[in-house]
């Protein structure tokens, strides 16, 4: 595999005016993180925006909710849309779609639905949150190459309303295309999307537990390939038992009576990273990578390291003092997908620790090739500086179909790191984004374990297991106003915190079986 290539790349970031065509429709701690100097904008990419209007064919009958959008026009290429407005506070409340047009074939596609929640944000009263440049914002939605676009955004009437009393749409509604620019260098891999996953084969990888009734696999909710449970709190066992409190790393047994790091690790033995970083985190130049296993460790991954490197479950114990940790998956760092340190605020925030993960998809579709997850992945970090007005990509990390992981939110991959993922319940915990959409498709194998691998180790590193609750305070959000103390499991989906159909019902529904394998990795 070739090493990422640290190179410039120039790109126009001036505003774009359309002409339209007649196309037929169909607690926390700030750490000063020096980023580059301020310069010239070289941003090898652009965010372009366009605002809403009333559809010439909205209000015409009395009663019909009044429409926003924009005819179909030609513009200049994009790969992303979303679309924000004013007020952070307010909802979406109606459906969002798009239709675009692929550069090279001129061909139309479908109308496509983009998710309208705005939950995926920073905590309501924080610094962040609260500062002037954020805007309420749908979900991205990754439409590949395009260089038309047409939009409608169509509200929803509230029940019971009168004839005639039109439903609003929160004001200021603009277009955000969003183009993340050409891979820097010479990219990631052989241009395939395959970067060697993150370290272990999934279908031996994968714990799916004791099989349920009909021969299908059992749920951790205590279901047969069906929903999550209804037990007295978000996520937790309708059945069979309760999973065990995580207070700390005394929680859970070694099966095995002996060191843990003595049989059937499915990480000992790893050799070294892709593109000549020996196994440990030792460059080959003298310098340190990131020992990412250890949260006292401030020396940070070098700038132009594609890769952290993996370590085995016996290194990262050893690293941390943890007896239960799971190895160090390989992560794709920042420099690796090409962020461009220059959008983002040049403060990292961090909390005091991890108790729980928050697993997310991020709803930017399915219709991506895994050698395309970089430039979705900048993408999505420019909607979400740029557009919402967010300090840094929100999610802690991401991981995408073929199971490669990758850096999210600065600050250290081993740090605790305050991220934007979880209204409400940012504050100890870490978001893990699965890319694109399981409301009604599986998620992969390899996405499963990538995501059970990387919760094995974090929650390792702060002493926590994978199939245990723990007790998160809410910051306010549409489910649990702030202030209240709740008990959520370990590693929860997005909707236990918040009303929302995150992380897609396919997705959380796997939610078991990634607790089950994390538990697994750190050998309990």
């Amino acid at each position: 595999m070739r090493a990422l290539l640290a190179t410039s790349i120039s790109a126009a970031c001036m505003a774009a005016l359309a002409l339209p065509l007649a196309f037929p429709s169909g607690a926390t701690a700030t750490v000063h993180t020096p980023v580059r100097a301020a310069g010239p904008d070289t941003s090898p990419g652009a965010t372009r925006t366009l605002p809403l209007a009333p559809l010439a064919t909205s209000g015409r009958v009395i009663g019909t909710p009044l429409s926003q959008g924009l005819p179909a026009r030609a513009v200049r290429p994009f790969s992303m849309v979303g679309i924000t407005w004013d007020d952070v506070g307010t909802d979406l409340r109606g459906t969002v779609q798009v239709r675009t047009r692929a550069t090279g074939t001129g061909t139309w596609s479908k109308w496509r639905t983009v998710e309208a929640h705005s939950d995926d944000a920073p905590d309501a009263g924080s610094s962040e949150g609260s500062a002037s440049a954020v805007r309420g914002s749908t979900s991205p939605l990754w439409v590949g190459r395009s260089d038309g676009i047409e939009v409608r955004v169509v509200p929803e009437a509230p029940a019971g309303s009168r004839r005639g009393v039109q439903p609003g749409l929160p004001k200021g509604l603009r277009l955000e295309m969003v183009d993340p620019g050409d891979e820097p260098g010479d990219g990631l891999g052989d241009g395939s999307g395959d970067l060697g996953g993150s370290y272990l084969d999934p279908d031996a990888a994968l714990d799916p537990g004791p099989a349920g009734p009909g021969g299908g696999i059992q749920r951790g909710d205590g279901t047969a390939d069906g929903p999550a449970g209804d037990g007295a709190f978000p996520g937790e066992p309708s059945g069979g038992g309760e999973p065990a409190e995580s207070d700390g790393p005394s929680g859970g047994a070694d099966p095995s009576g002996g060191d843990p790091s003595d049989s059937g690790d499915p990480f000992d033995g790893v050799g070294p990273s892709e593109g000549g970083y020996p196994l440990g985190g030792g460059r080959q130049d003298g310098t340190t990578t990131d020992n990412a296993a250890d949260p006292a460790d401030t020396s940070g991954t070098p700038v132009e390291s594609p890769f952290v490197p993996a370590l085995s479950r016996s290194q990262t114990e050893a690293l941390t003092g943890q007896r239960f940790t799971g190895g160090r998956p390989r992560i794709v760092t920042r420099f690796g997908w090409g962020a461009d340190e220059q959008l983002r605020n040049e403060d990292s925030d961090f909390t005091d620790a991890i108790s729980a993960v928050f697993v997310h998809h991020t709803a930017t579709g399915n219709d991506y090739e895994c050698s395309d997850s970089p430039s979705v992945i900048r993408g999505i970090y420019r909607y979400h500086v740029k557009s919402s007005g967010w300090r840094d990509i929100g999610y802690n990390f991401l991981v995408d179909k073929c199971g490669n992981i990758y850096e999210g939110r600065s600050g250290g991959v081993s740090k605790a790191v305050f991220g934007a993922h979880t209204l409400g319940f940012n504050e100890h915990t870490m978001g893990i984004a699965v890319l694109g959409d399981y409301s009604e498709d599986e998620p992969s194998r390899e996405a499963l374990s990538a995501v059970a691998g990387l919760a094995a180790w974090k929650l390792g590193i702060y002493g926590h297991n994978p199939e245990g609750m723990t007790y998160l305070v809410s910051g306010g959000s549409n489910r649990y106003p702030k202030g209240t103390r709740v008990r959520m499991n370990v590693i929860s989906g997005h909707r236990d915190g918040f009303n929302t159909q995150c992380p897609g019902t396919e997705l959380y529904d796997d939610l078991g079986i990634i607790r089950r394998t994390a538990a697994g990795l750190q050998g309990r």
